[in-house]
């Protein structure tokens, strides 16, 4: 007894961070981007008849999407349903709201009965019957630890023990649910959530609240056949080689610089008891980001060394282009970023980041040599070169003081 399983997360598929809008529908290019992906998702998830569908979390980027974004995840998560494909919505941090009892972000499709999708907003265990196929799902929503803690009463505890707690907490939770779970019938965890030993990308500049973290013991267990994760874009498989695989597939498209180097994937998977094969669908057409940096030493040919540094403008057509350049603020006049932006006509969006630098030179009094001074007569200069506030350098001396006392149980003026 097997099903086939379609697993996608990190939609965010109002990120509209880059580009123009699109004059025929009105909507963001990059918006376009997004939904061409879920496209793509969707139209595999119906071709080939999957029997299920788990959306691993965070459907936008922000908590109150706007209704014409709502209207096309809408769109497509009802061609699901029509297609009578039970699709399972987890709730990720960028889906739900900080304050106690507003709605999330894909509240209509709970309030509104949607056939075939179910919500999981809060840990549950849907079993073959709600589900109308055999498989058991656990279901780890993104949750609002503070809340969570204020539930357990974790007041007068510290804020890693109380974490600690929390965590536990839902260890006990999906335990609990193993030991009631058919051993006959195929198990799915599916979680929002970092799990320790998982490899970040850069979306941190895209997340929101502090991470519930999943220890390997829980998501590793053996009783389990599948999970689906969601919340880290780069994609991996934490379980390589072993049962069961424990799959992040990542955003579905690139969010920002950080992740220019990645492909993005969906998941196709046949989930059977004991024995899980999947397969890694990688998803074309992705927009390109490249991402380049130069530290200018020398002032000959500034420009031609920029325009070295990038592709050729044919590589660069339609994508989204960062040139980073760090140069001695005397270079500032020899940048031609006309010139610059003639070779990089073609592309999507070019950011052009210049990072003048102001050489600190710090002078010694006198005569004086550096190993003729004492600790806090070189920290003296060191304040005085950062510009820092004299009743900031006041402050820092006392404790410096202290501390190189505290270290020699000496005078202050002690050598290091």
């Amino acid at each position: 007894m097997s099903i086939k399983l379609l697993h996608f997360a990190d939609a965010h598929i109002d990120m509209a961070n880059y580009g123009r809008q699109d004059p025929a529908t009105g909507l963001p290019m990059r918006v376009l981007d997004f939904l061409k992906s879920l496209d793509v998702i969707v139209d595999a998830a119906i071709a080939e008849k999957v029997d299920l569908v788990i959306f691993a979390g965070d459907a936008y980027k922000d908590r109150s999407p706007a209704p014409t974004f709502q209207r096309e995840w809408g769109r497509r998560i009802i061609r699901l349903s029509q297609a009578r494909i039970p699709t399972i919505l987890l709730v990720g941090n960028h889906d739900l709201s900080p304050a106690a009892g507003r709605a999330h972000a894909i509240q209509e499709f709970e309030t509104l009965e949607i056939p075939s999708v179910h919500v999981i907003s809060k840990p549950a265990m849907l079993t073959p019957e709600m589900l109308g196929i055999p498989v058991q799902v656990l279901g780890l929503p993104w949750v609002n630890r503070s809340g969570l803690m204020a539930a357990l009463e974790t007041e007068g505890v510290s804020s890693g023990e109380a974490y600690a707690q929390v965590e536990e907490r839902l260890a006990d939770l999906v335990r609990g649910w193993l030991e009631q779970a058919d051993p006959s019938t195929p198990i799915i965890l599916t979680a929002h959530a970092s799990v320790q030993g998982a490899t970040y990308g850069f979306e941190r500049t895209v997340m929101l609240g502090g991470d519930l973290v999943l220890t390997p013991g829980l998501v590793k267990d053996p009783r389990l056949d599948y999970v689906a994760l969601g919340h880290i874009h780069k994609p991996q498989n934490l379980n390589e080689g072993q049962h069961p695989p424990v799959i992040y597939p990542g955003s579905i498209e690139r969010v920002d610089f950080g992740e220019a180097a990645d492909d993005k994937f969906f998941i196709v998977a046949d989930v059977a008891r004991g024995k899980t094969d999947f397969q890694w669908r990688k998803l074309e057409g992705i927009r390109t980001f490249i991402d380049r940096r130069v530290e200018l030493t020398s002032a000959e040919n500034v420009t031609q060394q920029l325009i070295a540094a990038l592709p050729a403008p044919k590589k660069l057509k339609d994508a989204v282009v960062r040139l980073v350049v760090d140069y001695p603020r005397d270079f500032e006049k020899l940048i031609d970023e006309k010139a610059l932006r003639a070779h990089t006509e073609g592309v999507f969006e070019f950011h052009l980041v210049k990072r003048p630098q102001v050489e600190a030179r710090v002078r010694l009094p006198g005569n004086q040599t550096i190993a003729s001074m004492s600790p806090l007569e070189l920290l003296d200069l060191y304040w005085q070169s950062s510009h820092a506030k004299p009743e900031d350098a006041e402050a820092l001396k006392a404790l410096a003081s202290q501390v190189i006392a505290d270290v020699h149980g000496g005078a202050d003026d002690d050598p290091l």
